[in-house]
């Protein structure tokens, strides 16, 4: 469980092809200092398992469905991404609740002074309210305005430095995930 509260960015060091998907290094200090093998990390918003931590690089592997659902296969050497360990126990809960499953990827339509216009399909737009929440690219973040193929949500500067979010441009794919109470109550009512 996470909070989209991004605690650290990192680098991505190598994204290498291996047997059961593809093994990814980031750099990433401060989470690594405190992270052991068999912990969960959230990286861009996809719950990963660290299977090294060492010299303040975590390794990862990424399996076929969380490539498919991702952006991870995507990334390059040099690219920056979110990283946030998992909520621990008595720790505050900022954000709201992250499970780091990507629903999907969504296509920056806009990204302007204000924020982000990101355009989604109806399997992740049917969970989004108007002040509702969503994780973009892990960070928990207020929908400000819905439509019909997209959702918008604005940017304070504290977010833009210190996430991702700050060098996203229009056309970039970004990972998705939507509320997952909102998934829980759907769920209950076609029962």
């Amino acid at each position: 469980m996470f909070t989209g509260i991004v605690r650290e960015l990192g680098a991505v060091e190598a994204l290498e092809d291996s047997t059961s998907g593809v093994r990814l290094r980031v750099r990433a200090p401060e989470t690594a200092a405190g992270a052991a093998v068999g912990d969960s990390v959230s990286v861009n918003g996809v719950c990963l398992t660290a299977v090294a931590a060492d010299d303040g690089v975590l390794a990862f592997d990424a399996v076929p469905e969380t490539l498919r659902r991702s952006s991870l296969g995507r990334l390059a050497a040099g690219a920056r991404v979110n990283v946030e360990p998992a909520l621990r126990a008595g720790e505050p809960l900022g954000g709201h609740f992250v499970q780091g499953h990507v629903d999907g990827v969504g296509r920056v339509r806009r990204a302007d002074a204000e924020g982000l216009e990101i355009e989604a399909g109806g399997e992740i737009l049917r969970y989004c309210v108007e002040k509702g929440s969503i994780a973009v690219e892990g960070v928990s973040l207020t929908i400000a305005a819905l439509g019909e193929s997209s959702f918008t949500v604005a940017l304070v500067p504290h977010t833009r430095e210190v996430t991702t979010l700050g060098a996203v441009a229009q056309g970039d794919e970004v990972n998705l995930e939507a509320d997952v109470l909102a998934k829980h109550v759907e769920r209950l009512l076609q029962r």
